[in-house]
């Protein structure tokens, strides 16, 4: 099984990604996260947001598998499922459900709205969908998952589930789920019934007995993992690949190629630190040309140069194998262009990421020659070529995608260099 993650704070361009290399693969699983993603595809003139589904669906005869990690709101779901099928996409043989995997109540919703305004000037950022709270109750041991749904006391369940949140949000003087939500949310559990639920790790082990390659695709972004990202400005779930093995039921030494997305600069959405965050014209401007608005939220997206030492540390805790670059042509045109080689933490040199990047860290940039114009269609400049060896240099791992525009036909798969 191979895996493919963010390797900064997430909106790399995964989807693209996966969208591309789908052909290569029989199976294509989504470990972890929920509608709080917006994996966006583009081709024939036509882009396609999808948040909860994997990012294979347009490729004829993919099984897609939303994994045990991941957090399902049915509401949601049903909708992205509505919207793909007015494109002429069936899902109802390619799309299966793992039976463990939990689900996203309208309660949840409110409690995550609760608990970011309680925050205050401290929020994190959510996207309001109720991911948070659903991964708490998944570990706190009293969640409703997929599985859950096939069960004869599941209404005494989901009652018993929605009066404990009732008494989380009369503590935050916060208003419950209406009455429409709900009714919304039984309407939407009956539908999703009709999706084959299955056992993810019996289902994915016999696939890869009889040969099959899958896919493991993540959300998010490695800067954002619960554990090792920039806490507590971070999502619910483990967004490394070790998330992979626990989110699909795949053990560690089933693992081969880890591709690890990045863009040509940084982006972050939402709350948290960002070393290289530009706050002038340049930011603005890449902002625009990159069209750096969320695909879930709208939210403008912070802007900043590439950081090699959070990269290089993405690709430690990975163990990334090979390198994505998307987006290089949106620096098309700048003259100068500044890659962060290191930092200075309370004075002292350092190219590791630190425990709190938020306080005492100063970025020292090298500056490196800009280049014009770089597309698909055209030889790729040398001033681009340098600038992916500085990268593959810096972390050690070679660049074999180089995307240079939104539509799938605007990659160039690269030859493997020789990093020895």
């Amino acid at each position: 099984m191979d895996v493919l993650l963010g390797a900064q704070w997430g909106d790399e361009g995964k989807g693209k990604v996966v969208d591309v290399v789908a052909p290569d693969y029989e199976v294509i699983a989504r470990f972890q996260g929920g509608p709080n993603a917006g994996h966006t595809l583009l081709f024939e003139g036509t882009k396609h947001v999808l948040h909860t589904i994997p990012s294979g669906v347009f490729r004829e005869g993919t099984i897609n598998l939303v994994g045990n990690g991941v957090v399902v709101d049915p509401v949601i779901f049903l909708k992205e499922v509505r919207s793909l099928e007015a494109v002429g996409v069936d899902l109802r043989g390619t799309l299966l459900l793992s039976r463990r995997a939990h689900l996203i109540l309208p309660t949840h919703r409110a409690l995550d709205a609760a608990s970011e305004a309680e925050k205050g000037k401290m929020k994190i950022g959510s996207t309001l969908k109720g991911i948070g709270p659903t991964y708490m109750d998944k570990t706190g041991r009293n969640g409703l998952r997929v599985g859950d749904l096939f069960q004869a006391d599941l209404k005494e369940r989901y009652s018993a589930l929605v009066r404990k949140h009732e008494r989380l949000l009369s503590l935050y003087e916060h208003s419950g789920a209406s009455a429409e939500a709900e009714a919304e949310w039984l309407d939407a559990v009956e539908q999703l019934k009709a999706f084959q639920a299955v056992d993810c790790e019996h289902y994915l082990d016999q696939a890869l007995r009889s040969g099959k390659r899958v896919l493991a695709e993540g959300a998010q972004g490695t800067l954002l993992d619960i554990d090792f990202g920039t806490y507590p400005y971070v999502t619910s779930s483990s967004t490394i690949c070790a998330g992979a093995c626990t989110g699909l039921g795949i053990a560690p030494n089933r693992i081969g190629k880890v591709t690890g997305i990045f863009k040509a600069y940084c982006t972050r959405v939402g709350s948290g630190p960002f070393p290289t965050e530009l706050h002038d014209e340049t930011g603005e401007r890449i902002r625009q040309a990159g069209h750096e608005f969320g695909s879930t939220t709208g939210r403008p997206r912070r802007c900043g140069w590439l950081d090699l030492p959070a990269l290089r540390y993405a690709v430690m805790v990975n163990g990334i194998t090979e390198l994505a670059m998307m987006k290089a042509d949106v620096l098309n045109g700048m003259d100068t262009l500044k890659v962060c080689t290191h930092y200075l933490v309370n004075g002292e040199r350092t190219e590791r990421m630190p425990y709190d990047v938020s306080v005492g860290i100063e970025p020292v940039y090298q500056e490196i020659p800009g280049w014009k114009a770089a597309n698909a269609a055209g030889d790729i400049p040398d001033a681009l070529n340098r600038y992916i060896a500085l990268v593959e240099e810096a972390v050690g791992v070679p660049v074999t995608i180089l995307s240079l525009g939104p539509d799938r036909a605007e990659t160039i798969m690269r030859k493997v260099p020789d990093l020895a």
